[in-house]
């Protein structure tokens, strides 16, 4: 018993050992004086983090990348709910198909995905506008909004609604005041995720935007073929920072685990 203990600690060890190494060369190398991105680094220096946050093709991928999260997210929070309470609470005609559907994002080849989409913008004449980023990036974050809204949705006690109804409440009135308040946990973890998610796509991203639209991710892509400096592992740094502290205040003010049935699992298990 004691063996088989050890060797699960052995392997959980590894395998964070193997997640968590790669971020901290990363991070180590990010502090390189030199223009070379050797480690260990010979000495200390910020000057790759000034060059990152005041080159100007960061600058502006940096705000597109702000205005298309943000649309995405705006965007698919609501279809996403939607999608959820439909295929949770109700009987609908080819459920699985739909789910299917709705969740192929996550399955389908990003390169394919990105041809496909770049076809189509181009057929329609839209490969120089944002839009197309927009429409992209909020079909790719779908399927984690469903996710999360749908665990919310399946540890909704309908109850509420119900003595909600019985008290002479409208049906938008009940799920304006009750239905909306009781998924909001679930609402911001879908958030959270979708913005996540849109802020480091690459892939496809890649095919569908221009010189002018392109998001954070393609330009330290084109960076990285101009360039070898630990500029990337600075920017790169700062993208592992705020992907930290976001989910940090996501489990401390929201509390993740409620949302995800991980709290009574991390206390022991239900009490009975």
């Amino acid at each position: 018993m004691a063996a088989a203990r050890a060797t699960g600690v052995a392997v959980v060890v590894l395998l964070l050992a193997f997640l968590t190494l790669p971020s901290l060369v990363v991070i180590v190398v990010s502090f390189n004086p030199t223009a070379i991105m050797a480690f260990p680094p010979h000495g200390l220096s910020l000057r790759w983090y000034e060059n990152a946050l005041t080159y100007p093709q960061f600058q502006r991928a940096a705000v597109n990348s702000l205005i298309v999260t943000a649309a995405a997210t705006l965007l698919a929070l609501p279809i996403g709910t939607a999608a959820a309470l439909a295929l949770v609470r109700h009987r609908v005609a080819a459920r699985a198909v739909w789910a299917a559907a709705l969740l192929s994002p996550l399955v389908v080849p990003g390169v394919a995905a990105g041809l496909g989409f770049l076809i189509l913008a181009a057929g329609l004449g839209l490969l120089a506008s944002r839009w197309v980023l927009i429409a992209v990036h909020a079909i790719l974050v779908l399927p984690f909004v469903i996710r999360s809204v749908s665990v919310s949705v399946a540890n909704l006690d309908p109850a509420l609604e119900r003595a909600a109804a019985s008290l002479g409440a409208r049906p938008s009135r009940v799920f304006r005041r009750v239905t909306l308040p009781l998924l909001r946990p679930g609402l911001a973890a879908a958030a959270l995720f979708a913005v996540i998610v849109s802020v480091n796509e690459f892939v496809v991203s890649l095919f569908v935007s221009t010189r002018v639209t392109e998001i954070l991710p393609v330009a330290m892509f084109t960076y990285v073929v101009n360039y070898t400096d630990p500029t990337m592992a600075a920017l790169s740094t700062l993208f592992i920072a705020a992907t930290f502290v976001a989910v940090f205040a996501a489990e401390r003010w929201l509390g993740l685990s409620r949302v995800f049935g991980l709290e009574g699992h991390a206390r022991g298990g239900p009490s009975r």
